[in-house]
């Protein structure tokens, strides 16, 4: 199905959930629990999610609570125990959820980007005035991870960039190889000066100064946290799968198409809400099945095994 025929069925499911009746609770629930992945601190991420909260408790007619664990693994664990109905995952903690249970959750949708595909980057980066222009000047500096959960802060540069020719052994290449504890604090203390660069994610597409059109650079920037005039790109990963919006397969199905509906729907809607849940500039959310993360699923498994 090409990506104008996804979008047309979409907009179908879009219709029929939200003309569903919703006064009337969902049958088999009494509330419903959004878990929020890591990368920036809590109070922003529960900000940017209260349209969404709001959109449900209306939509389905049950009081709605919003998690932002202070790390990946508390929604990965909320997601594996039960405890939590949907979450936006990265593809890497989407691995680690369907590895430890391929019963727990279904992925649903996925965020579209403003060109149409649904891929982004782990990007490196360093400040301007460090004279690091490539990971050729990073021999004896600091480097930072984010989330060992997280895909672009941690899987596929881990794996990429040694097959480059850097060793990430502290003290081999690097002269400290450290992990910051999400996006947000890796953007942070590579401009503060606390470590010389570090990974995030972007789709990169737009302009750097804007911090790409949407990610964690999007974010930051928009947040003020940073200046992108006073950062500069080093390296970027070959192209990865956005991680899926998932849904707990205990559900009930009404439920499902409800939710799945409501949130295909947010950028038309609610273009301000769409912006904040979505990291910035999108082109929306379209259906996504496991079959697109098969190629993650197998690296995090053999990196599980290294």
């Amino acid at each position: 199905m090409n990506l104008v025929s996804k979008f047309a069925a979409l907009a179908a499911v879009s219709m029929l959930a939200l003309n569903a009746t919703s006064a009337v609770a969902a049958d088999n629930i009494t509330e419903f629990r959004i878990g929020i992945l890591g990368g920036e601190n809590a109070s922003d991420r529960l900000r940017a999610y209260e349209c969404l909260e709001e959109k449900t408790a209306d939509l389905l007619g049950v009081p709605v609570k919003l998690f932002a664990p202070a790390d990946y693994n508390g929604v990965i664990e909320g997601l594996l125990g039960g405890n939590l109905d949907l979450a936006w995952l990265g593809a890497s903690s989407y691995a680690k959820v369907h590895l430890t249970d391929p019963e727990a959750v279904d992925p649903v949708l996925v965020k579209v980007n403003v060109d149409g595909g649904y891929g982004y980057y782990s990007i490196g980066f360093a400040r301007v005035d460090s004279e690091i222009n490539s990971l050729d000047d990073m021999k004896g500096k600091v480097f930072g991870f984010g989330d060992p959960n997280s895909t672009s802060g941690y899987l596929i540069p881990s794996i990429a960039i040694p097959q480059e020719g850097y060793s990430m052994k502290p003290g081999e290449y690097f002269g400290d190889v450290k992990f910051t504890g999400g996006h947000e604090q890796t953007i942070v203390a590579v401009s503060n000066g606390d470590i010389d660069a570090g990974v995030t994610w972007a789709d990169g597409l737009g302009e750097w100064e804007d911090g790409y059109n949407s990610g964690a650079l999007r974010k930051a920037s928009d947040a003020g946290l940073v200046d992108m005039t006073e950062l500069q790109q080093i390296w970027q990963s070959p192209v990865i799968p956005e991680g899926p919006i998932v849904l707990s397969k205990k559900l009930p199905v009404d439920v499902k198409i409800k939710m799945t509906g409501l949130i295909a729907s947010l950028n038309s809607m609610d273009p301000d809400c769409a912006y904040n849940i979505a990291a910035g500039e999108t082109k929306g959310f379209m259906p996504i099945t496991h079959e697109a993360y098969v190629n993650i699923v197998e690296a995090r498994k053999a990196k599980n095994k290294n």
